[in-house]
């Protein structure tokens, strides 16, 4: 007599396998209630329902529907039959050759995602073709970049790190901020691995580093032009830098998100924020105890709040507020524009004002 299929035996299916592929495959194939599949998963059964659901509508997709077929087909596999009287099997039954490892869909994600992630680029999975192709858009006709497999085009659909946008009988797909997300992981981790390798300092973790948006910003100092790595993604300047405003530029300028992240830098190393504890400094530090005036070990980095006092002061009322709240305090705009009584959308003019006083400051400095 044959074991049905159950939650246990999708589980030894492989580790990409999203969640809720493995929920409905418990629930639709296998015939398992809501509430049993829910258990087993640790959560409730109103989520489960919302995985099947989604996964059902999403079998009109031909690669959806084909990988789903084989999936289930692995999973009855896995299930060894055996007699009570027959001793039973040492291992259970291979995987079906259709799917791909985890180790092969990692290597392949590098590959393909980073040329998703060009401009113009899709994937074009024809009907009963092995194989699907990475084309870019041209005036001429469109360019092969890549090649791949259709168990890894199948894979990233199923992943959503791509989504279908043009049904036919070539289906055209285009990479998902979750593809992105999961290129920035997979990058960072191959990155993490080399590090680790050559004893250095720990680097970021892979899923801090799939929030990034890094940028190289060239800005001058003492010993002449210094290279800073700065995630835009951190502070709000990164958003308004990616707008464009009527004529197609970007609505920030690289020189003014650079001005904005020194004196951001300036603020931090003058520790001028407001504090959320109990300050200990004053009380493990050797004489003068309740005493902090200049030139203490608690009295912050002078050097860098002499310099925030020089930026602001050149900015004047009004923009240097608006700087000082978004640059170094984080805000975003439609906060900082609530919080100083201005119209909606004109903060960020006011803005880019302040940021263009703030670079030419520090041009002068350098002059």
């Amino acid at each position: 007599m044959t074991a049905p299929l159950a939650l246990s035996v999708t589980a030894n299916l492989p580790a990409w396998v999203p969640d809720s592929a493995r929920a409905y495959l418990a629930h639709a194939h296998a015939g398992r209630p809501l509430r049993a599949v829910a258990a087993d998963a640790g959560c409730a059964a109103s989520t489960v329902l919302r995985q099947v659901r989604r996964i059902e509508q999403r079998r009109d997709d031909p690669l959806v529907d084909d990988i789903l077929e084989r999936l289930a087909e692995a999973a009855r596999e896995e299930t060894v039959p055996c007699n009570q009287d027959e001793a039973p099997q040492m291992s259970a039954i291979p995987s079906s050759p259709t799917l791909i490892d985890d180790e092969t869909l990692d290597r392949e994600a590098r590959r393909v995602l980073r040329r998703l992630c060009e401009a113009d680029a899709f994937l074009a999975v024809g009907q009963g073709m092995p194989q699907a192709a990475v084309l870019r858009e041209t005036e001429a006709a469109p360019t092969r970049t890549a090649t791949v497999p259709r168990s890894v085009a199948q894979a990233f659909v199923l992943k959503d790190w791509v989504a279908c946008y043009k049904v036919g009988r070539i289906t055209r797909y285009r990479i998902t901020e979750a593809g992105r997300a999961a290129l920035k992981r997979l990058l960072s981790e191959n990155l993490n691995a080399r590090v680790e390798a050559r004893g250095m300092a720990e680097s970021p973790s892979p899923f801090l580093t799939q929030h990034m948006e890094l940028a190289q910003q060239v800005r001058p100092s003492a010993a002449g032009e210094e290279r800073l790595r700065v995630n835009l993604a951190e502070s709000p300047l990164g958003s308004l830098a990616r707008k464009k405003d009527r004529d197609g530029k970007p609505f920030l300028s690289m020189e003014l998100v650079v001005a904005g992240e020194r004196l951001r830098e300036d603020f931090e190393r003058a520790q001028m924020g407001p504090r959320v504890g109990q300050n200990w400094e004053r009380f493990l530090t050797a004489g003068g105890r309740g005493q902090i005036g200049p030139g203490t070990n608690c009295s912050g980095p002078e050097d860098a709040r002499t310099r925030v006092s020089e930026a602001l002061r050149a900015l004047g009322p009004g923009l240097a507020d608006v700087v000082l709240r978004v640059c170094c305090f984080l805000e975003g705009m439609e906060t900082a524009e609530k919080r100083m009584g201005w119209a909606a959308r004109s903060g960020k003019i006011v803005l880019r004002i302040a940021l263009q006083r703030l670079a030419a400051h520090y041009d002068a400095l350098h002059r």
